[in-house]
């Protein structure tokens, strides 16, 4: 419903105005929308670090403990791009940025050419990146502009193969000044019969 405006009159008691009585009905179906759309219709029930604005409702950062979450009002489509969207560079040698906020897949469309950096910004603990396309006998480093030192462990006992197609998994176990990374590396193939 529209807000109902009480009207109130050219000049003060001129008898232009709405009744007592229309006004306060107005009064009283104004409150009873806020009333539904706010609480149950008979208490409000949003408070603390919530806040509505035309019809959509804000919770504000690291506010909610628990929450019912369903299909109907979180998708996949929603998450931020670090977890759904795709990167790709074309950078052949040097330092290569590799944006944790902006893709969780990061694919390199030309083989390297030279000595790289892979250099990781924007990262978050306990997120999971893939970056693949990697080929060209060339060395490669990992490294991190946003932390002070950090560590980098490799899983498993594959190295980096400049003669094939490789794939990197990155898991950032700790996002801190002193950040540390456990990744793998395996060289892949198409192949539809795994």
């Amino acid at each position: 419903m529209a807000k109902q405006a009480i009207n109130i009159g050219t000049t003060a008691n001129d008898g232009t105005g709405d009744t007592v009585r229309a006004a306060f009905d107005k009064t009283n179906d104004n409150t009873n929308e806020l009333y539904n759309l706010l609480g149950d219709g008979s208490t409000l029930s949003i408070t603390g670090d919530v806040s509505v604005s035309a019809g959509a409702v804000t919770i504000a950062n690291d506010a909610v403990t628990t929450a019912k979450i369903t299909d109907d009002n979180i998708t996949f489509d929603k998450l931020e791009n670090r977890y759904t969207a795709k990167s790709t560079t074309s950078s052949t040698s040097g330092t290569i940025s590799i944006d944790w906020s902006a893709a969780t897949t990061f694919e390199f469309t030309a083989s390297l050419t030279g000595a790289t950096t892979i250099s990781f910004t924007n990262f978050k603990q306990g997120q999971v990146i893939g970056i693949y396309g990697l080929t060209g006998a060339q060395t490669v480093t990992l490294d991190s502009d946003a932390a002070t030192s950090e560590t980098f462990n490799r899983v498993g006992t594959s190295e980096y193969d400049g003669t094939g197609s490789n794939f990197l998994q990155v898991t950032c176990v700790d996002d801190s000044a002193d950040a540390v990374f456990n990744y793998s590396v395996i060289t892949y193939t198409s192949d539809t019969t795994p």
